[in-house]
């Protein structure tokens, strides 16, 4: 899932560490075949259709990290009818003109599979669109813990965890007889639901049919690289190092610069200062020593991933600690919801067209007596011209015409001398449809000002807070849903 440009900053980093909640997990009756190995799907073709409902329509709001300019491909965060997460990544229409080429090319890839991968299950080929399906790794990049830390610096032990697992991938792939990893970085390591560190099964693929695959800065790049143009083996062993360059001093360093300060034995200068020491200096040499070795300027001379595991693996001194212990991740326990209406269940699983047609179905019922109140009202032509507002935009919410919706509703809200909680749930729903998830959170939270414990407002909050990828927030307004569900329920009862 990753790439050169992390825009996860607003969306879900590490404060959104958990995954969907149980009543939210993958169906495995209506899911697809699971790979024994890994419990992750086997490999398939996707349909175009199918993947733009998992991203909301490519929405802005899905993005997760997107290259530069030079190769514009980006990864969304998806989600599945069967309610599987996962990253689709979306290339350039010029990166592979060739259907056939790039689904045999995807689906060599997506035979490799490995635990310390993120794991490619899928691919969409149809018209102009090439995709990739893989795995959803909830929590961040290592760019992100390395270099822009919020809570805490990576501990030593689980830089070094870092180098070992990724290593283990590489290895990996290697026996697999996939022996390139194009532009091995910071960006392609990815953290999964436990914290545990793993290696993109997207740098597997070629960027492109041509095989030129670096669009870093020079500096990082391979030497041979920047002779030929083409990648080698050897090329996937440099890149390596550049990685453990990050690992130990927590800034990107152009390898020549660190070359330097080996060579002047000034190895201290390199060391990350947020460590302050907690690191033993034999083992923090030991890493810098393969770090020189990975780097060598002839590819003959870096050694190969059997070597690298021999050398890293003596340094973990920590392994039976849990790896989101190390990271200082919170592993959440969900509490599912008692008791879900239709119209919470089909916000939980994203289903708009449910969520709409339910809406419609309602209607304003909740407002207890909202609507009569203006039969008593003196009739005049403002009563007449809000009356008239009102069924335009509901008009226009029935026929899915959700710009015009938000034009008559807001027209309505400044008319209407008590606000409407429904007006404001139709005109939230109607924001999610235009691609405006904040407006809609908005509205749906000035709903429940409206009617404090109504569960509409809540489940309509969650849609919105889902479709900002703040998938935690999201769980606690449908649970908060289902408890007034509950109670409303009970008192009916009573």
């Amino acid at each position: 899932m990753g790439c050169l440009h992390s825009k996860t900053a607003h969306l879900h980093s590490p404060e959104d560490p958990t995954l969907p909640p149980e009543s939210d997990k993958p169906d495995p009756v209506n899911g697809d075949e699971i790979d024994p190995e890994c419990q992750v799907p086997t490999f398939k073709e996707y349909g175009l259709d199918e993947l733009r409902k998992a991203t909301y329509g490519f929405s802005t709001h899905y993005i997760v990290s997107e290259s530069g300019e030079k190769a514009l491909n980006v990864v969304y965060k998806g989600k599945l009818e069967n309610n599987r997460l996962v990253a689709v990544k979306r290339f350039s229409r010029q990166s592979w003109p060739d259907a056939q080429q790039f689904v045999a090319e995807a689906s060599g890839v997506g035979k490799v599979r490995n635990n310390r991968l993120v794991n490619l299950i899928g691919c969409c080929a149809e018209g102009d669109e090439r995709l990739l399906v893989s795995e959803y790794m909830p929590n961040d990049t290592l760019s992100k813990h390395l270099f822009h830390w919020d809570k805490q610096p990576l501990l030593w032990e689980m830089r070094v965890r870092v180098a070992f697992h990724v290593a283990q991938a590489l290895d990996h792939c290697n026996m697999e007889n996939r022996k390139i990893y194009h532009d091995l970085n910071a960006y392609r390591v990815l953290f999964d639901e436990d914290g545990d560190p793993r290696l993109s099964s997207f740098g597997l693929m070629k960027n492109s049919r041509d095989g030129k695959s670096y669009s870093t800065n020079l500096a990082y790049t391979p030497p041979e690289f920047l002779r030929t143009g083409r990648v080698i083996p050897e090329s996937v062993i440099y890149s390596y190092g550049t990685v453990l360059l990050d690992l130990l001093s927590g800034k990107h360093i152009p390898p020549s610069h660190v070359l330097d300060l080996i060579r002047g034995k000034n190895v201290l200068l390199l060391m990350d200062s947020s460590l302050e020491g907690h690191y033993a200096n034999d083992d923090a040499t030991k890493l810098v020593e393969l770090a020189s070795k990975c780097l060598q300027s002839e590819a003959r001379e870096r050694p190969d991933t059997k070597f690298i595991l021999t050398a890293v693996s003596p340094l973990q001194k920590q392994k039976e600690v849990a790896s989101h212990v190390l990271m200082g991740l919170t592993k959440n326990t969900v509490v599912l919801p008692t008791m879900l209406s239709p119209l919470g269940k089909a916000c939980s699983r994203m289903d708009l067209t449910a969520a709409h047609d339910i809406l419609l179905k309602t209607g304003y019922k909740d407002e207890e007596g909202a609507e009569n109140e203006l039969s008593f009202q003196e009739w005049t032509q403002q009563v007449q011209d809000m009356l008239n507002t009102k069924k335009f935009g509901d008009i226009a919410f029935r026929d899915k015409n959700f710009k015009s919706a938000i034009e008559y509703y807001s027209k309505l809200e400044v008319m209407m001398p008590t606000p409407s909680a429904t007006v404001f749930a139709r005109r939230a729903f109607s924001y999610l449809m235009n691609d405006q998830a904040e407006l809609a959170l908005r509205d749906a939270m000035q709903a429940q000002v409206c009617i404090p414990e109504w569960p509409t407002a809540f489940y309509l909050q969650a849609l919105a807070l889902s479709t900002l990828g703040m998938e935690t927030d999201a769980q606690d307004m449908l649970n908060d849903g289902a408890t007034f569900e509950a109670k409303k329920t009970n008192s009916r009862r009573g």
